[in-house]
């Protein structure tokens, strides 16, 4: 009754899991011998039969027959009179097959046996679904959102793997509700313990990457190069692109006419502001290319220190710098330079944190964020630009106009 017991469950799995036949029967085998060892101290000279389509299950027991009183391996050896019982006209020195059933091992041992068997499988099944998804590492994947908890989404795959995205690779403003798809690429894989940890993430850019693969076919038939890409995620991005084919403009394909191509990963990462860019090995044109959309004066490059200092009209200084710095910051990581903005006729201008006496350290921080950081830089711009580009109160950006007036148009 153990047996068909033992078989039924082995059955169950080989259902519930997708586990080739070789596999599991090598499994139940494995969790046999274990199981015999314990019991007998060996399990060598023991033979396991399994039919799982006939849920026939037979251990056989083999010992050579030596003289009453001369056993001194009773698991390899078995006495004459012993060996009689089974078959009278047996002898010594010939081997005997005894046939050992699961009752025999007791049943604290069979109830082992089948949850040994259970770990096993899941162990199995652990380590492949490991290995199934460090393949996929890097790839853009959609799982659906199970739970939703305080520092992660965790998603189920349609296979029922459990993918966790954490709060820090969530773009901003995402808001997912229980049974939404939800796309990101695969960020790690790591074996805890037997168990796969599966992470996600749409921070990184690499899914930025992935999406353009995914959405521009030019892309992904390998006509248009990505070379690089820097994100502030949910705000800002560069993408640098190639092509080796002078008929194709790569950064029209990426855009498509009126935006159209590109729309569709915009609204993928919460309306995040993509700046396609097309790469040049020329530094000089590549820093000017990055800085978009301000127009570039002049340029110095550094090339030892990998810095660039760049002149710009007064009106183009702010677009450089991008709201919350955001532009020269994503201009710098895409080329690797360290980009440091002077303005055009900065010598008759007056640098604000020469009224730190008068205006309070926050307050000059909040205009330099936003690439105002001179007087002539607040004093050029509408009231209502000043407001919309930094967090500061009307009121407080009055009285900092105030004091300008005051102290720098006299």
């Amino acid at each position: 009754m153990e047996n068909i017991a033992l078989i039924e469950s082995f059955s169950e799995f080989k259902d519930d899991k997708l586990i080739d036949r070789v596999t599991l029967m090598a499994i139940l085998e494995d969790v046999l011998r274990n199981a015999l060892k314990k019991k007998y101290g060996d399990d060598d000279n023991f033979d396991i039969i399994i039919n799982p389509d006939k849920g026939d299950l037979e251990i056989w027991r083999n010992r050579i027959v030596v003289a009453d009183g001369e056993v001194e391996e009773p698991n390899q050896e078995i006495e004459l009179s012993e060996a009689q019982k089974i078959e009278p006209d047996f002898e010594v020195g010939e081997d005997v097959a005894e046939e050992v059933k699961l009752i025999d091992l007791g049943r604290r041992s069979i109830l082992a046996l089948r949850q040994n068997l259970i770990s096993k499988i899941h162990e199995h099944d652990n380590t492949n679904i490991y290995k199934h998804f460090k393949e996929l590492e890097g790839e853009i994947y959609t799982a659906e959102v199970h739970h939703i908890r305080h520092r992660a989404i965790i998603l189920l795959d349609d296979d029922g793997n459990e993918i966790i995205l954490p709060k820090d690779k969530q773009i901003p403003s995402d808001f997912f509700r229980k049974g939404e798809n939800v796309r990101g690429i695969i960020e790690s894989v790591e074996l805890k313990g037997s168990k796969p940890a599966i992470v996600m993430s749409r921070t990184s850019p690499v899914f930025l990457e992935k999406l353009f693969e995914q959405e521009i076919p030019e892309v992904f038939d390998g006509l248009i190069t990505v070379k690089k890409v820097v994100r502030i995620p949910g705000e800002k991005a560069k993408v640098a692109v190639d092509s080796y084919d002078d008929r194709i403009d790569p950064v029209g394909a990426c855009v498509g006419m009126k935006g159209s191509r590109i729309h569709g990963i915009v609204r993928e990462l919460g309306n995040e502001n993509i700046d396609v860019i097309n790469y040049t090995n020329n530094i000089q044109l590549f820093v000017t290319r990055a800085l978009s959309p301000a127009r570039v004066t002049s340029l110095k490059l550094d090339e030892e220190n990998m810095r660039a200092e760049v002149l710009l009209k007064p009106e183009e200084v702010s677009k450089a710098i991008g709201r919350g710095g955001h532009n020269i910051r994503l201009a710098g990581q895409l080329t690797g330079y360290e980009i440091d903005v002077f303005r055009e006729g900065a010598e008759e201008d007056v640098e604000l944190k020469e009224f730190s006496d008068e205006i309070e350290g926050w307050v000059i921080s909040e205009f330099s964020k936003a690439g105002l950081d001179t007087a002539k830089s607040i004093l050029e711009q509408d009231i209502v630009d000043l407001v919309k580009r930094t967090d500061l109160e009307e009121e407080t950006i009055l009285d900092v106009i105030r004091i300008l007036r005051e102290e720098f148009e006299e």
